[in-house]
């Protein structure tokens, strides 16, 4: 009887682990093929303070201290992906409130967090520290998730500000190559 438990208990976990599996497998070493309209599986931090807040100068204070004592290019990359990804958010926030112009600019500080972390990835091998395959990921999953909220705010906006998502779009496929590269 304990065997059978035993059995079926296993069985249970191989088989509810399965989809698991394909969804974070890749084929030859290339990440696996998403669709357009498929979202992105990928848990966005809280943002916190918006920059329409009057205590959010402390906040991007205590941000820049952090980042100046952070010396650890892997410790770093963390850093600037959390910071990319609470930006992105913020810029979701700021869109709801109807703050487009806020919200563009913080988008692109959020990318432009993201472009910093490839080379951090790069230094820090070419120092000999590989960097976590799960940063990797962490990073190209966090790249793909900016580029879903860029597509998202980019229906919602006028169309005048067209060439400021085209120049962050930009950036993100620029930051999407280098990752995928690693």
């Amino acid at each position: 009887m304990k065997a059978v438990l035993i059995t079926c208990f296993f069985a249970v976990m191989l088989f509810s682990t399965v989809p698991a599996f394909y969804v974070f497998s890749t084929t030859n070493g290339q990440e696996p093929l998403t669709l357009q309209n498929a979202k992105v599986v990928y848990e966005m931090p809280y943002p916190g303070l918006l920059p329409d807040h009057p205590l959010y100068l402390i906040k991007i204070t205590r941000d820049r201290v952090t980042e100046f004592f952070t010396r650890d290019n892997i410790k770093k990359a963390r850093l600037y992906l959390n910071y990319s990804d609470k930006r992105a958010m913020m810029a979701v926030k700021l869109a709801e409130k109807g703050k487009n112009q806020l919200a563009l600019s913080t988008l692109s500080k959020a990318e432009k967090y993201s472009e910093k972390i490839p080379d951090l990835l790069k230094n820090s091998k070419q120092q000999g520290t590989s960097p976590p395959p799960d940063l990797v990921l962490q990073a190209k999953l966090s790249n793909q998730k900016h580029w879903e909220i860029i597509q998202n705010l980019l229906q919602t906006f006028p169309q005048g500000d067209r060439q400021t998502f085209q120049d962050i779009l930009r950036l993100n496929s620029q930051v999407n190559k280098q990752l995928q590269g690693m």
